[in-house]
């Protein structure tokens, strides 16, 4: 796991590197087992959460739409935020889970900026959303972990991940068939499916952009 300093971040777009599937998942199943009951029991808050939301979007009334939108950035970062922890080999609480929100704007920036760069990206002809989504990968990571600002770390995942873009999707697919396989066990085995992916592409990160131990505090 090697470090970088925010000069090597831009010396990583000059290096080249491989993708290791089979690697990822397995160091993501890994992670995801030294606090299962944690990963499991927030999916299941976020599931509550997101049909709460529904619910309210049921009375045609913006407001479920409007919280999706503030959370969803905050919320998707708990997971990688534990991950990264137990990657470090640190101890967690389930509190961690919720330590997103203590960088609520630039997390709920890059979520809502790429989720609208992506949306348009599918209105143009579906391929460069599909380009997108997977270039993306790294953008949430990169603002929690570097403190990157939304703008600099979606441009810097889309720049690294265009180096070996189609490996990168064979990644995303490979993690969209586990996700399905989750789904098909009465969507109970998404519980499972959905921390493993984030906790491989955590294991990515680690891999490919280095996690040090000294420039964080998670």
């Amino acid at each position: 796991m090697e470090s970088y300093g925010s000069t090597g971040l831009e010396g990583l777009l000059h290096k080249s590197y491989t993708v290791k599937i089979s690697e990822y998942i397995g160091s993501g199943w890994a992670t995801l087992k030294k606090n299962l009951g944690g990963f499991v029991g927030f999916t299941l808050v976020v599931f509550l959460i997101n049909i709460a939301i529904a619910k309210i979007n049921q009375s045609a009334s913006p407001v479920g739409t409007l919280i999706s939108l503030l959370i969803s950035g905050p919320l998707n970062a708990g997971f990688f935020i534990v991950a990264f922890k137990l990657l470090r080999n640190r101890a967690t609480t389930f509190g961690d889970f919720f330590r997103g929100f203590n960088n609520f704007l630039p997390l709920f920036l890059v979520s809502l900026i790429s989720s609208v760069m992506i949306g348009i990206g599918f209105l143009l002809i579906i391929i460069p959303g599909i380009y997108l989504a997977v270039a993306y990968t790294f953008a949430l990571p990169l603002v929690l972990e570097k403190k990157m600002n939304f703008w600099d770390g979606m441009e810097f995942s889309r720049k690294l991940i265009s180096k070996n873009w189609f490996s990168f999707f064979g990644f995303a697919f490979v993690l969209v068939l586990l996700n399905l396989a989750g789904a098909l066990l009465l969507g109970i085995g998404l519980l499972v499916t959905i921390p493993l992916s984030v906790c491989a592409i955590a294991a990515a990160y680690a891999d490919i952009i280095g996690l040090p131990s000294s420039t964080s505090d998670f």
